[in-house]
């Protein structure tokens, strides 16, 4: 269901074998990013690289998991963000909730972009 790669202290984590986080699939995802959070000061990115689509279900998840993550004192990026997606950012007014970046593969390096 995830696909996670460690890079320094950034834990890359991304959704294999779907476009879409939708109701089908948001407990499994809840509770293996709930799991990453377990440490303090996590730092997170959850690379969205390919995601067409979220649904309802799909947001209330990455909102809690944004909420958990800073009550815990670590930190959940969104990245590479579709227009799709970003649509529905806005069509859901969640625009201000999430924190955004952008990842980039260079000479095997992460370099994270805040946007």
């Amino acid at each position: 269901m995830l696909e996670t790669k460690k890079i320094n202290d950034i834990l890359v984590v991304r959704l294999k074998d779907t476009q879409r986080l939708n109701a089908m699939i948001t407990e499994p995802v809840k509770v293996s990013l709930l799991d990453f959070f377990s440490k303090p000061n996590t730092n997170l990115v959850f690379d969205l690289q390919g995601i067409t689509f979220i649904d309802s279900s799909g947001f209330d998840v990455l909102g809690r998991i944004t909420d958990l993550a800073v009550s815990s004192g670590s930190t959940f990026s969104l990245c590479n963000i579709s227009d799709d997606v970003q649509e529905l950012i806005l069509l859901m007014e969640m625009e201000g909730k999430f924190r955004y970046c952008t990842l980039k593969d260079n000479a095997e390096k992460i370099l994270m972009e805040l946007d």
